[in-house]
């Protein structure tokens, strides 16, 4: 009789074998890559009340996702980076001076509402730093509010003052600024020069489909002109919206996120199309001055539906 333990054991698979190497891990360590410049920019600007934020933050999602882990009976795998990642996305939405507990809270809604609650990565429908946001932004709204928290700095909004005060206002803000990361925002959302320098090397690496970041930034500019052309006095130029708020953030890391996203090139684009537009729609008839993270929640409820665009089979009618 043969020794069971030498026994030939069959592995029943479905194709294709041949593994790429890219691994969960490898894509955190590569999504925590490309935001270092960003996490630099924060410190330059907001000092050390924003690592506070940040290390708070990253630290609370890892112990929360491994609590739950541990209660559902599960191997802890909190090694992957995923949840230090979702943790310093959400870092990046919140105020530089936000008091710990908020931060905490945050960080137990996105970990359990917005991803263990479905039953873990990959599985929930929505973004996860996005439901921690959502939770925090209609519970504490003053909080949430950069203008309100951040009373001892120079910055200016430059959302609230195109809203509230025009375009040639909202254009007196130098460029530059904004790009270095000069205005009122989340600490990280608002360092648009370092975001895009990171998102870029992610998407010509191939680590977030170019397709989805593409129709993202196209939906929000498009629709920025449009509105600019019908009316130069109350709308700012397509570049201005593209530079401020929580767009390139959103653009290359949010709405990239595969476990919400489409899986194919048409459906990719139109996914992120959608989701740039509702930006421009919430910006611009909204009450809330940016709309960038509610615009990707929508965006995520729709990935489904346009999923079941398919291409027709060969010889099908």
């Amino acid at each position: 009789m043969p020794d069971a333990r030498n026994a030939v054991l069959l592995a029943m698979s479905a194709p294709p074998y041949w593994h790429c190497g890219r691994t969960v891990q490898r894509q955190s360590l590569w999504m925590a890559a490309a935001l270092a410049p960003a996490v630099l920019c924060a410190l330059w600007n907001w000092g050390l009340p924003a690592l506070r934020v940040m290390a708070l933050c990253v630290a609370a999602c890892v112990a929360v996702e491994a609590l739950c882990q541990k209660a559902m009976g599960r191997e802890i795998s909190v090694d992957d980076g995923t949840a230090a990642v979702s943790g310093l996305l959400l870092a990046f939405m919140l105020p530089a001076a936000a008091p710990w507990w908020l931060v905490c809270l945050g960080a137990v809604a996105s970990i359990c509402l917005g991803k263990m609650a479905f039953g873990g990565l990959g599985a929930n429908p929505v973004n996860t730093s996005l439901v921690g946001w959502a939770v925090l932004f209609v519970s504490f709204p003053l909080l949430m509010d950069a203008n309100a928290m951040q009373l001892d700095t120079d910055f200016v909004d430059p959302l609230l003052r195109l809203k509230y005060f025009g375009a040639a206002a909202a254009e007196e803000i130098p460029f530059t600024d904004l790009l270095l990361g000069r205005q009122i925002d989340g600490l990280g959302a608002g360092q648009a020069g370092a975001l895009l320098l990171g998102g870029s090397v992610l998407a010509a690496r191939g680590f977030v489909r170019w397709h989805i970041a593409l129709g993202f930034f196209l939906g929000v500019a498009g629709l920025a002109t449009a509105f600019a052309l019908a009316d130069p006095a109350a709308n700012a130029s397509p570049f201005f919206h593209l530079a401020t708020g929580s767009v390139l953030l959103g653009g290359f890391f949010l709405i990239t996120d595969p476990a919400n996203a489409p899986s194919r090139p048409l459906p990719m684009f139109l996914y992120g199309l959608v989701g740039g537009a509702l930006v421009m729609l919430i910006r611009k008839y909204g009450v809330y001055a940016d709309g960038t993270p509610f615009a990707i929640l929508l965006a995520n409820l729709l990935a489904p539906q346009l999923d079941l665009l398919r291409p027709k089979p060969f010889g099908g009618r």
